[in-house]
């Protein structure tokens, strides 16, 4: 062995040696911040301090990088402080997964590279904890056979039973550590250490260990012949005999159902006898979006760099055809979703529909600047997890609920006079969020004794009630919690929650 490979191993061990310690350290944390504790701030703090981690588990960080990682992790985690959400937790382990990348110099210089490197991640990611175990206990064990472990655990058991046995002595001698030895509360060490605190602490480790010490998957290369043979079957079936053909029919029948749409939708013409615009809406709402996603795929594989679209005019004029005939599908189905909303009241679900159908075609448009600009799939990939990325974003900071129930409110019958009454069952099932529409709702309504004004109050009262006594500690804290706090101590209920029952079992 060289000096510089002597050089080299302590180096290894010491880093090895930091992660380990700074794993052990967020283990910990995690437990002390989220073990039977309500999710808020202590989600935002405990992203910052993974970051600390990941950034000084190696020695020497340059201040430069140190600050420009700590600002991508901070802007990435900041939809935590405004709520403890999915989307929001999604975005800082994303925004940790790019920190933990860039500290090791596995980011790709360029954006495009960056989707492939995140994928690797992703799938090393799960069981780089068990492996890095099993490979540490492995090298062990070649080490320290059978024979020489037993006797290592046998010379200790002498000194552990004489240990116990003076220490029974000295507390029967000195009543002090008699005192000492009592007050140790043994239940608390066993709940301490029960199986399902465990678990959570390998758990803990589990996720925090790839971001310590990150690796990618390594890549695979088919064989040369199963290569050859996906070549050839990909050559019969979507050859340059068989591409334009498709593109022909698909673009017939593209054009048959964006017919029907300019007529029944955009121009409104007059349905057969028994159907309203709402059934022929969410009729094709959802299909539509499923059509324009295998249409993407399609496309995809035949302007692919070495694909027959590739440096046939004809193709790619096919191609920019249906491309634009499925943007228009996209569009149409969120005017269909529009049309039900306006029927069947807003929900959550149908929110989400209606961003998923945007994003579909926003997709589409990338597609085919991506042909018109001749960009790779590598440059469409990224700039659509981009688009995704953002969209997610926005999302974890917008209160969804409180949205959905406000719509509700100011579109329902009671307001406006027309659509369908206000369904307070659901805008329960929305959580505290829902009491700022329901208050409008209340203060809107001609009549007090209307019974729909009773079970809004009684409704708005048992939100209000669950909301105020679930408040927790610290660490259950969050920006959008707060707001709510603020707006219910500055509107008082109506009624107590017994007070609005006993009104509304008088009334009816």
């Amino acid at each position: 062995m060289t000096l510089s490979d002597n050089a080299v191993v302590p180096n290894r061990i010491d880093r090895r040696s930091a992660s380990a310690v700074v794993g052990l350290a967020l283990v910990a944390l995690a437990d002390a911040l989220f073990y039977q504790q309500p999710l808020g701030v202590n989600a935002f703090v405990y992203a910052m301090a993974v970051t600390a981690g990941i950034l000084f588990s190696v020695p020497r960080p340059a201040t430069a990088k140190v600050l420009l990682l700590c600002a991508v992790s901070l802007i990435a985690s900041a939809p935590l402080l405004e709520a403890p959400s999915f989307l929001g937790c999604l975005n800082s382990a994303c925004g940790l997964a790019l920190v933990a990348l860039a500290q090791s110099k596995l980011v790709p210089q360029r954006l495009a590279g960056l989707p492939p490197v995140l994928y690797r991640f992703a799938l090393a990611a799960p069981m780089r904890l068990v492996r890095d175990w099993h490979r540490h206990f492995a090298k062990g064990a070649s080490r320290h056979t059978t024979a020489k472990i037993i006797p290592g655990l046998v010379i200790w058991l002498v000194p552990g039973l004489f240990a116990l046995i003076f220490v029974g002595l000295f507390a029967l001698a000195n009543p002090v550590i008699e005192r000492a030895l009592s007050a140790i509360d043994l239940a608390a060490v066993l709940r301490f250490c029960n199986p399902w605190r465990i678990a959570f602490w390998l758990l803990a480790a589990a996720a925090v260990w790839p971001l310590l010490r990150p690796r990618l998957k390594r890549r695979s290369k088919p064989s040369p012949r199963a290569e050859a043979a996906g070549k050839a079957i990909e050559g019969l079936l979507l050859g340059e005999a068989t591409v334009p053909r498709s593109l022909l029919v698909f673009n017939a029948l593209f054009a048959v159902q964006t017919l029907l749409d300019l007529l029944y939708l955009w121009g409104g013409a007059e349905l057969p006898a028994g159907m309203t615009h709402a059934q022929y809406a969410h009729r094709g709402a959802y299909p539509l979006i499923i059509t324009a996603l295998l249409a993407a795929g399609f496309v995809l594989v035949v302007m692919r760099s070495d694909g027959p679209g590739e440096s046939n005019a004809a193709v790619r004029g096919l191609v920019h055809a249906w491309i634009s005939q499925n943007i228009l599908l996209c569009i149409s189905s969120i005017l269909r979703l529009d049309l039900y909303v306006e029927v069947y009241s807003l929900t959550e679900l149908r929110v989400a529909a209606g961003i998923w159908m945007a994003l579909v075609a926003v997709g589409l448009a990338l597609i085919l600047l991506r042909i018109l600009l001749r960009r790779t799939n590598e440059w469409l990939i990224a700039t659509n997890l981009t688009a995704l990325a953002a969209t997610l974003y926005a999302c974890a900071l917008v209160d969804i609920p409180a949205l959905v129930a406000r719509f509700n409110v100011v579109h329902s019958r009671e307001l406006t006079g027309t659509g369908i009454p206000l369904d307070i069952d659901y805008l329960l099932t929305l959580g505290p969020s829902a009491i700022p529409a329901l208050d409008t709702f209340i203060a809107a309504l001609a009549s007090g004794a209307a019974k729909s004004d009773y079970r809004a109050r009684y409704s708005r009262a048992g939100l209000a009630a669950d909301f105020l006594e679930s408040a927790s500690g610290w660490r259950g804290w969050n920006y959008r919690g707060q707001r709510l706090h603020d707006y219910l101590t500055g509107h008082i209920n109506v009624a107590t929650p017994g007070e609005a029952d006993k009104n509304y079992r008088e009334q009816f």
